[in-house]
């Protein structure tokens, strides 16, 4: 009995270790992304650059979208889905 509760909170805490993991990868991605026009317009997925500024660009992704890339705090964003630091007014 004793040996299955102790395989049982080492399976627990691998799995919230790999969380962990997986967490601090995608943060890491996502600081990454937001770094440079160039990084951002490979995450969202553009495929031909129509018009870049050094605050915005136009896109088009894969699917035909058009989008604007804009630059915001030395971070670039996607227009529209900027961080507000406010909870939403709901």
């Amino acid at each position: 009995m004793k040996k299955q509760i102790k395989i049982l909170i080492l399976s627990m805490l691998l799995i919230f270790l790999m969380i962990a993991i997986a967490f601090v990868y995608w943060i890491k991605i996502l600081q990454i992304a937001h770094s440079t026009f160039e990084n951002y317009y490979k995450f969202r997925g553009c495929t031909d650059l129509i018009n870049k500024t050094d605050d915005y660009g136009f896109c088009q992704t894969n699917s035909g979208q058009i989008i604007k890339i804009v630059k915001y705090e030395n971070k670039w964003f996607l227009d529209g889905d900027l961080p507000s630091g406010q909870f939403p007014d709901w």
